[in-house]
């Protein structure tokens, strides 16, 4: 399950969306979020869906990768329907003279909240699919830029997150490897209630979380080392430049927010 989780990874590879500025496709993630909590009715729905469909075709990574990103929050997915089919409100379903407990508005309600999740965790995919850690990192470093001048510490917020993103799969290998050694070694994770299965995570965990303190501490070595003093007088080989695809993807995806808006409201 954990091998599935695909967050975090970079696929270097020609297209449209990899040549954007990041400022752009940060920006843009931040209104596609904000369109999918925002859209309401069947048509508002099927905007967003085909909207996040047409980002995906212009990352040209195949579907199968965005569909194994999607395999662990499957359970969350069914959990929250579940509870939605039973807790929600509303018009009983009824076959024929017996009840099932669960009612319409449940289940619409429960369409929704599955569709979000999807789409959320798609387009945040598609973010870190097509861009590279270090243009992720100069691309918040320079969003974050005008708030510097208030004590905002841009850089070191910008590098953070863009080592904790590219760190996920390096950290999921190194779980993947822990895990089998101890299975190797008689440990048994599938087995026994929920109490059961939490204790036997313990071993896994703590030699996890040694290596990843052991890592943080080679990076940190490796930075000093090399002198790195942080954003201030520091020079970049490729500094980011807005170009014209990126003024008509604004264009494209302000008007989409505003269609979005417009269904809310009409």
């Amino acid at each position: 399950m954990l091998k599935d989780i695909t967050l975090g990874q970079y696929f270097p590879i020609e297209s449209p969306l990899h040549k954007m500025d990041p400022r752009t496709k940060i920006l843009g993630l931040v209104f596609m979020l904000i369109a999918i909590f925002v859209a309401n009715g069947l048509i508002g729905y099927l905007a967003v869906t085909a909207f996040t469909l047409l980002v995906v075709l212009m990352s040209k990574v195949p579907f199968k990768t965005y569909f194994k990103g999607l395999k662990p929050i499957w359970f969350i997915i069914i959990f929250t329907g579940v509870l939605n089919f039973f807790l929600t409100p509303g018009t009983k379903i009824y076959i024929g003279d017996f009840s099932t407990g669960m009612t319409i508005e449940g289940v619409i309600l429960a369409g929704k909240m599955a569709l979000r999740l999807v789409l959320l965790i798609i387009s945040s995919s598609a973010l870190t699919y097509t861009t590279s850690p270090i243009s992720l990192t100069d691309g918040i470093e320079k969003l974050l830029l005008p708030f510097s001048k208030m004590g905002l510490p841009a850089h070191e917020l910008a590098m953070m997150m863009s080592i904790a993103i590219r760190f996920i799969p390096t950290l999921i290998e190194e779980t993947e490897k822990i895990s089998k050694a101890q299975q190797a070694r008689g440990a048994d994770f599938d087995s026994g209630n929920i109490i059961k299965r939490a204790k036997a995570l313990v071993p896994m965990l703590v030699p996890l979380f040694i290596s990843a303190f052991r890592r943080a501490d080679e990076l940190a070595v490796a930075m000093e080392s090399r002198c790195y003093r942080g954003g201030n007088g520091r020079t970049r080989l490729n500094p980011i430049k807005f170009k014209k695809i990126d003024l008509i993807t604004a264009i494209i995806f302000v008007i989409f927010f505003g269609i979005v808006i417009a269904l809310r409201f009409i």
